[in-house]
């Protein structure tokens, strides 16, 4: 593809050389003429044209060379396409490389590894992970926001949005932990259904009610008009399964995936499905975070029920003051938990009914922050 940068000063140098050497034809015939007449004629009017056309004939020259050589067209792009392309480590690199920094073109060495990463890194090895470079596409919130294409457990690539706080830049071999954003639209990543969450999380790091985390916000399945009742019913079926974590552990500096340091968010209609996540599998989740949701009580008891034995939940319920009906079935869903069977009685749930602001947008913003508080205290800080 011929850029700009070249096309407007070769189409210059064409048209003035071509001009030039009108000029100087017409000189030369003049003194031709003159010379017959046997009069006198000025040869440096001539001359110099000439020579500028001489020039602009090498400036085309050399143009040209340049623009089929690519030497700032298709050497630049492929320049910049392989630094882009650096972050994209696989499973098998991992060992050797830690991810994509404030930048995805930068790679930087990875810190030793803990006994409890190369316990991570042998059974990462044996899941077949895709090669994914994360592209930067904003920076809300105050972080980065980077997106690729991650193969889902059905084969096909599935769109996940990664939102790097601002420290991630600044603290160069500190290890973050993970949030995972659910969403309730199939096909759809959470941040599309709630655009101003980063806005809520970066307001809660800026003012120090939060330590910095990783924000991951995968593409709800296509298999069911309701993922969030998918969850529930299955836990197997959360949108962050093996690859996706082996992919993100290998491609940014995260602390190992596990309960300790990776948990869930949901706001409004991913809030239930944060919920059952949280309730339905401790073992992945330290804690979930769910904002403004609607919640089945009765399916999310069953979930918490049938959790992995010797795991208890962490839960936050959180609604504006102003949400009756929200804060009704999230006492609801409280009170059944704690009559449950299982695991499910066990669960630690909480409720947050204080927020009250002057409008909608900023209610949300102000519980985005609660939950991003109450995820980063019950997670493990960057180390």
């Amino acid at each position: 593809m011929v850029r700009p940068l070249l096309v407007i000063p070769l189409l210059v140098a064409a048209v003035g050389g071509i001009w030039l050497a009108r000029g100087a034809l017409q000189r030369w015939r003049d003194l031709r003429a003159a010379q017959t007449y046997e009069l006198a004629g000025d040869r440096w009017p001539m001359l110099l044209r000439a020579a500028g056309a001489m020039v602009c004939g090498v400036c085309v020259t050399a143009l040209t060379l340049l623009t089929a050589l690519g030497a700032f067209g298709g050497l630049g792009r492929g320049s910049q396409e392989a630094d882009r392309a650096e972050p994209a480590v696989d499973a098998a690199a991992a060992g050797d490389w830690a991810g994509s920094g404030a930048s995805p073109a930068v790679r930087q060495p990875a810190a030793p590894p803990t006994p409890t990463e190369s316990a991570t890194a042998t059974s990462a090895a044996a899941t077949p992970t895709a090669v994914s470079r994360f592209d930067s596409v904003g920076h809300p919130g105050g972080g980065e926001l980077l997106q690729s294409a991650v193969l889902g457990p059905d084969g096909k690539p599935r769109n996940v949005r990664v939102w790097l706080p601002p420290q991630y830049a600044k603290e160069s071999n500190a290890r973050f932990p993970v949030v995972v954003m659910h969403a309730s639209t199939p096909g759809k990543t959470a941040d599309a259904e709630v655009p101003d969450v980063f806005e809520g999380v970066g307001a809660a790091l800026q003012t120090g009610r939060a330590r910095a985390f990783i924000l991951v916000a995968p593409e709800a399945p296509n298999g069911t008009a309701h993922p969030c009742e998918l969850i529930a019913a299955a836990p197997a079926a959360v949108s962050d399964d093996a690859t996706l974590r082996t992919t993100i552990a290998a491609s940014f500096r995260t602390l190992p995936p596990g309960p300790a340091s990776w948990g869930a968010l949901g706001v409004e209609g991913g809030a239930p499905c944060a919920a059952a996540a949280g309730l339905a599998r401790p073992d992945l989740y330290g804690a979930a975070a769910a904002v403004s949701g609607r919640y089945d009580a009765a399916a999310l008891t069953q979930a918490g029920a049938e959790a992995p034995a010797g795991s208890a939940a962490k839960l936050l319920l959180a609604a504006a003051k102003a949400d009756a009906a929200g804060l009704d079935t999230a006492r609801t869903l409280q009170t059944a938990l704690k009559a449950g069977p299982g695991p499910a009685a066990k669960a630690d749930v909480r409720i947050s009914d204080n927020v009250q602001d002057y409008t909608p947008d900023r209610e949300r913003l102000r519980l985005v922050r609660q939950a991003a508080q109450f995820l980063a205290e019950a997670l493990a800080k960057a180390s």
